[in-house]
């Protein structure tokens, strides 16, 4: 997901690459059917909703057609906004709907997904809506043929390297997702659906271990201290602290290593496992009650600054120091009661330049069969 200025007023939906791939497909065998293009073709969502789709390219013959569609994600600042999706048709003598990987599609190469090993990674929603327009269409025209459903995305590959696909195995492209067939701005479902992913990619691949973090900037720091660790246990909680615990709660996951920025980290102290700024802010009585038990010196200070990024500039940024440590403390608290008792969690908190404190436990840790 890219950066960019959420938009005023209302949001803008769009639609997702599964639904761009369902209409390339559609309009597609439509054309061989009638041997005329078309413009433009209704696709029908699972959320029975029906969404008119324009069509960008279209080519056929007797029996193949090539058609593209502009994938627009509405509002969102989604990666794929924008590209052109499409499919390659060609009609078989045997019967059903297969699918391959077209440029720019991903190839599954590890346990744990939806799909199995060496399957095009277009999900199991995209593949029942292309699936089921297909065989419609194939049905009200008694036609005795199967299709083969190439899925490309133009510069796919490219694109890719903006997404964690080849984290969680899906190699050479992206994936053709969606469950809803709609593309809802600014949705957490969409990275909540990854985080969930790429733990059950860990746990298939026999990772026990994981180190947990908001993004590529503590992971790169975090790497430093974890060498060791495989790229797939290695997981982005984003803001989503709380739903990547229940998460791991639910996993066979041992040990959690755990990397927090200051500003995520003020928030979870107060308990607010959810640390987007649309959602939450820090409270600042509640630092400041915790630094004066700390016993820090001209805590008052605290007022005069907007962001918990800050307060190194207040108090050191030291493993010692009684805030920080208070600090992790309170983290601690919030963060194992979404943990399993037995599940060892390690956390570190993190400065901007890479500096990085552990916290000192005050509670019994578990053991784990991997010390």
């Amino acid at each position: 997901m890219s950066l960019r200025k959420v938009p005023d007023g209302p949001l803008r939906e769009g639609f997702t690459t599964g639904t761009s791939a369902t209409a390339a497909a559609k309009a597609g065998l439509m054309a061989i059917i009638h041997q005329t293009p078309f413009q433009e073709v209704d696709a029908h969502l699972p959320v029975d909703k029906v969404l008119t789709i324009p069509i960008h390219t279209i080519s056929f013959g007797d029996n193949w057609a090539k058609c593209s569609v502009i994938k627009d994600a509405g509002d969102d600042p989604d990666v794929t906004n924008g590209a052109e999706i499409g499919c390659h048709l060609l009609l078989t003598t045997t019967k059903g709907v297969s699918f391959k990987a077209g440029e720019g599609v991903g190839t599954v190469t590890l346990e744990g997904l939806e799909l199995a090993v060496g399957e095009p990674a277009i999900n199991p929603v995209p593949r029942k809506m292309i699936r089921s327009a297909i065989e419609k269409l194939l049905h009200d025209y008694d036609l005795e043929c199967g299709v083969q459903v190439t899925v490309f995305v133009e510069d796919g590959e490219k694109l890719a390297k903006r997404t964690l696909n080849e984290r969680v195995g899906i190699m050479n492209g992206l994936s053709i997702l969606g469950t809803t067939g709609i593309v809802k701005p600014y949705s957490a479902a969409s990275y909540i659906a990854s985080i969930e992913q790429g733990i059950d990619v860990a746990v298939a691949n026999d990772i026990t271990e994981l180190v947990i973090n908001s993004g590529a900037r503590s992971e790169k720091f975090l790497k430093a201290l974890f060498p060791e660790a495989k790229e797939q246990a290695y997981i982005h909680y984003g803001n989503w602290i709380g739903e990547t615990l229940k998460k791991i709660q639910k996993s066979p996951i041992h040990k959690v290593s755990m990397g927090i920025m200051l500003g995520k980290a003020a928030k979870l102290a107060y308990g607010t496992v959810d640390t987007h700024s649309c959602v939450s802010g820090w409270n600042k009585s509640f630092i400041k009650e915790l630094a004066i038990e700390s016993g820090m010196e001209d805590v008052d200070r605290i007022d005069d600054i907007q962001m918990a990024g800050r307060l190194p500039e207040l108090f050191p940024f030291e493993e010692e120091s009684p805030f920080y440590q208070a600090l992790l403390d309170c983290c601690y608290t919030h963060t194992k009661s979404l943990l399993k008792d037995e599940t060892r969690l390690e956390i570190y908190l993190i400065h901007k330049t890479g500096k990085n404190i552990k916290y000192k436990y005050k509670h019994q840790q578990p053991t784990t069969n991997n010390q």
